[in-house]
């Protein structure tokens, strides 16, 4: 499953199909990539940045788990963390390190391994911090253990994951978004796009066994063809990071589409994003 992750990943940089992917990897064009991501990113999800200002990373040794294009790894770095970052794909890797280049940025490490086996040393990192990349793991327990081993005894987890209790998930992924392709489906619609990926799944595998949610909810956090996600509740972060102690939750992000629902004031309730810190259990 991990290699399957990884070619995912490394053909689907996250968040670069919403702003027009890298043409010709130059310094010009990873700068004027980075300021068009940058910019879609920090107003579609305002709430990153004022959940960033939450921690404190002055001074701290830090290490990032899952890139991305590393407009946090950037953020965190401006906000005085002594950065280090691990990537399962080498996509990443590369356009942080020429990020980082580009911008001046000073860091530690960038390298490029897996949860599973994370290449440092015991004790090594005040915060380990993850944005939408821990709940892509099935073996997760061996990655929190990983992470446990890697922290310093009174380091913190911060981390966001997709949140179960959420209007996304209880709403649109798991009623909404099954009628609409059982009625795509039985009706013979010929359609194109997300939703004509989605009819293509439903074909190949079988509409009622595509459709049961543990095989659905993978295809409808990033894209048809995403192998593998997990939805958390506090009781499952609790299973699931079982050699930390949870110090603090709360949910952010209205966003359930195809519902258009940013403007609900309902995100601490029904937010698609679950931030909770953790400390290593004594």
């Amino acid at each position: 499953m991990q290699e399957k992750i990884q070619d995912f990943w490394q053909k689907h940089p996250c968040g670069a199909e919403f702003v027009g992917d890298l043409s010709e990897k130059n310094r010009q064009d990873y700068e004027d990539f980075f300021s068009r991501y940058d910019d879609f990113r920090y107003q579609k999800e305002s709430h990153i940045l004022k959940n960033l200002d939450r921690i404190d990373f002055q001074g701290k040794q830090i290490l990032e788990i899952g890139l991305g294009q590393g407009a946090d790894a950037e953020q965190i770095i401006q906000r005085g963390g002594i950065y280090s970052g691990v990537d399962l794909t080498d996509e990443s890797v590369e356009r942080v390190k020429m990020r980082f280049a580009i911008r001046n940025l000073a860091y530690s490490e960038v390298k490029q391994g897996s949860a599973l086996e994370l290449p440092f040393p015991e004790n090594s990192f005040d915060i380990v911090f993850s944005h939408g990349v821990l709940h892509h793991i099935p073996n997760i327990q061996t990655a929190q253990k990983e992470i446990a081993r890697i922290l310093k005894p009174d380091g913190k987890l911060i981390v966001m994951l997709y949140a179960k209790n959420s209007l996304n998930y209880l709403l649109s992924i798991f009623l909404l978004r099954r009628i609409g392709l059982i009625l795509i489906y039985f009706l013979g619609l010929k359609i194109d796009g997300i939703y004509g990926s989605h009819l293509e799944n439903a074909k190949e595998t079988g509409i009622w066994n595509y459709l049961k949610i543990q095989n659905f909810i993978h295809a409808n956090t990033d894209g048809p063809f995403n192998p593998y996600s997990k939805v958390y509740d506090l009781n499952e972060v609790r299973q699931d990071f079982s050699s930390f102690s949870l110090i603090e939750a709360h949910q952010d992000f209205m966003y359930a589409p195809p519902l258009k629902v940013g403007w609900l004031p309902l995100a601490k309730w029904l937010g698609w994003h679950l931030w909770a810190t953790m400390k290593i259990k004594r």
